[in-house]
């Protein structure tokens, strides 16, 4: 089944404060979730609400996490309860006149759905190298894949990216009208993270060289 360009707006996942900002395209909340790292993940548990971070992945049109199989988060969430993610890049800072207008300049998707348990080898395995290459690409054709005991020590769950909300901020402040003839400077912080230079594992061999994925990096 080919998915839709857009998704489909629900009563969850509709943007209803500032919904000019929201957004539905598919493309769009791919690339956000293509781009970062961290997910929140937030569920519903007797003690009431828990939210965690997350290493994620998208593979196909499912995003994949994982964790030992003690995890409390996932051994709840492979049970078919409701789930939600939450993902965010930060931008900028938006300075304005007044500090009641400042905000920040953001890309922001929410997922919402329910999680399965990955329980097929081949696609545990499959979803693992997505993992490790959405966080440094060329490193499952590098480092050592993991042995048989090590994946059954692994729990990954698939969350299905079917209901979904982006919401976006870009551009300068907007202050009220008559504060714009105040003599203060209102603008945007650009904000991004940046790599650093590779720091080797003090116990790698001297004479190991820096793998050319990671010098990329």
């Amino acid at each position: 089944m080919t998915a839709t360009s857009r998704f489909e707006i629900t009563e969850r996942s509709k943007v209803k404060r500032l919904p000019e900002r929201g957004h539905y395209d598919r493309a769009l909340a791919y690339e956000i979730l293509d781009q970062a790292l961290i997910c929140h993940v937030a569920i519903s548990t007797a003690e009431g609400p828990l939210v965690l971070p997350m290493a994620y992945a998208r593979m196909d049109d499912q995003l994949v996490l994982h964790g030992a199989t003690a995890s409390r988060l996932l051994q709840l969430t492979g049970t078919g309860q409701p789930i939600s993610l939450c993902v965010t890049l930060l931008d900028g800072l938006v300075l304005a006149r007044s500090v009641f207008h400042h905000s920040m300049n953001y890309r922001s998707v929410v997922v919402f759905g329910h999680a399965r348990l990955i329980d097929d080898d081949r696609e545990k395995a499959r979803a693992l190298d997505c993992l490790v290459e959405h966080l440094a690409p060329g490193q499952t054709g590098y480092a050592r894949a993991p042995t048989a005991k090590e994946l059954n020590a692994t729990c990954v769950l698939a969350v299905p990216v079917t209901e979904v909300s982006v919401k976006r901020r870009e551009g300068p402040p907007k202050d009220s009208k008559a504060d714009y003839e105040l003599d203060i400077w209102a603008g945007v912080v650009p904000l991004q993270t940046v790599t650093g230079k590779p720091e080797p594992d003090p116990l790698v061999r001297a004479d190991t060289p820096l793998p050319e994925h990671i010098g990329r990096y």
